[in-house]
């Protein structure tokens, strides 16, 4: 029993969700001191869809696809001709 209070004690997330304060992490420290001598330059929430990706056509992931589908079925229809059924 008295291992279960001991657990409950070193795991006990109400107690340390109630902290007054708590320290940031080591990456947000970081970022804000180099930010307090350089800030960032204003950015958009999202990048334009054009400047992400260059834009294919829409048949070629389904043609990818289809192809590989092709190949398994002939693999599958290959291996069971050469077991004999």
């Amino acid at each position: 029993m008295a291992e279960q209070d001991e657990w409950e004690r070193e795991f006990d997330q109400r107690w340390a969700n109630s902290a007054e304060h708590k320290e940031p992490s080591a990456r947000a420290r970081m970022l804000a001191a180099r930010w307090k001598e350089n800030p960032p330059d204003p950015a958009p929430f999202r990048a334009d869809p054009d400047s992400a990706r260059a834009e294919r056509p829409s048949w070629v992931p389904t043609a990818v696809v289809l192809g590989c589908v092709t190949a398994v079925i002939l693999l599958l229809g290959y291996a069971r001709i050469r077991n004999g059924y």
